[in-house]
């Protein structure tokens, strides 16, 4: 089993070292294209026609392949981790955007009058009503662009092995070592579910008020 774990040292890091560094290169454009998602969500749905070009938009970012991405950002950013999480970050709007303006859009009109009688303006509206019962839906589109953002950091293997777990798949052609290869697959998919897992605990914690499954109704 040592040989599934023993990383080549070109790669500068030890077994758990590449972990973390997955996570970070994987995590760290979820959370900014769910930054830029929330406001970007809101004035679609204050401005619903702003909603289809906004889409479209993420739409064609989205379909560009990773390697164009990188071949573009790379003369300013260089061979680095930043090069392969900024189109990571725009892939997720793809997802996030969507999520977030079903999500808000669900939100009965009801609730909005009375949150509006209550003298709550748009912002603490938007932030203290529509977000919370948009959890669901956002926690939905935050699972898929988690497992997708896990998944894709490998492709940064590509530009000077920027693709921490991802770098054991190129290690394992240079030095004939195909157990290099299953440590990546296998740890790259653990990390996904783990992080999905988490996803749903948190879910379950914010929206206590939601049935559990099986529950009697």
């Amino acid at each position: 089993m040592s040989g599934f774990f023993d990383i080549p040292s070109d790669l500068g890091h030890s077994y758990a070292g590449l972990i973390g560094l997955h996570l970070r290169e994987a995590l760290i454009p979820v959370l900014a294209g769910l930054l830029v998602s929330l406001p970007v969500a809101q004035l679609c749905v204050r401005f619903r026609w702003l909603y289809p070009p906004v889409l479209g938009l993420t739409v064609v970012l989205y379909a560009i392949p990773s390697l164009a991405f990188f071949v573009v950002l790379i003369d300013y950013t260089g061979q680095t981790e930043t090069t392969v999480m900024i189109p990571l970050a725009v892939y997720s709007l793809v997802v996030l955007v969507p999520a977030i303006v079903d999500g808000v859009r669900s939100v009965p009109q009801e609730t909005l009058a009375a949150a509006t009688a209550m003298g709550l303006g748009p912002v603490r509206r938007y932030l203290q009503v529509q977000l919370p019962i948009a959890v669901p839906a956002i926690i939905a589109g935050l699972r898929v662009a988690t497992v997708s953002s896990i998944s894709l950091v490998s492709v940064g293997m590509l530009i000077g092995n920027q693709g921490a777990l991802g770098n054991l798949l190129n290690d394992a052609n240079i030095y004939h070592r195909p157990e290099l290869a299953v440590t990546s697959v296998l740890t790259i998919a653990a990390l996904a579910i783990l992080a999905d897992l988490v996803l749903i605990l948190v879910r379950i914690l914010l929206t206590p008020w939601m049935p559990k499954k099986g529950a009697v109704r």
